[in-house]
Formats: structure tokens, C-alpha cells, sequence
């Protein structure tokens, strides 16, 4: 993922040089470039499939039932 990150930045980057270089282009026009179609919506994607969306700590109790859950499988007794 931070490879995806990581070339977006530098397309971004890319885009608002060659605006900043421009005869036609202005420096403040590179900055929303890279501000607009770099930084904006890579936060939001960062935002939004980013490692601190996903739940830390998932319920104890998945059934609502409050009770534990019982074993899958019984314990075996030892004949003496």
C-alpha cells in the first residue's frame, strides 16, 4: 500500500511541476494541483482503508446471548 501512496504523491508532484514551469502556469495553480488531485484524495483513501478504521478489539459476546461460548468439543475422562 504505501507503494500506491508513494507514486501518487509523485504523479501529484509531477503535475504541479510542470504547472509551476509552465509560461501559462502559476505557482499558486501547482499548489492546489498537488493539494487537489495529490494530497485530498490520497487522505481520504488513507483515511478510509487505513489500518486504524478496522475494529482493535472485537466483541466478546458475538451473539448478544451473554453467555460464554461452550466447547466444540468435550473433555475426555480417563478410565481408572
Amino acid at each position: 500500500m504505501y507503494l500506491v501512496i508513494i507514486a501518487w504523491l509523485y504523479v501529484a508532484l509531477m503535475m504541479a511541476v510542470a504547472e509551476a514551469t509552465s509560461p501559462v502556469g502559476t505557482v499558486l495553480g501547482a499548489i492546489f494541483t498537488f493539494v487537489l488531485y495529490g494530497v485530498g484524495p490520497l487522505a481520504l483513501v488513507v483515511y478510509l482503508i487505513g489500518p486504524r478504521r478496522r475494529r482493535a478489539d472485537p466483541s466478546p459476546e458475538p451473539d448478544g446471548s451473554g453467555e460464554a461460548p461452550a466447547d466444540p468439543v468435550a473433555p475426555v475422562r480417563k478410565e481408572p
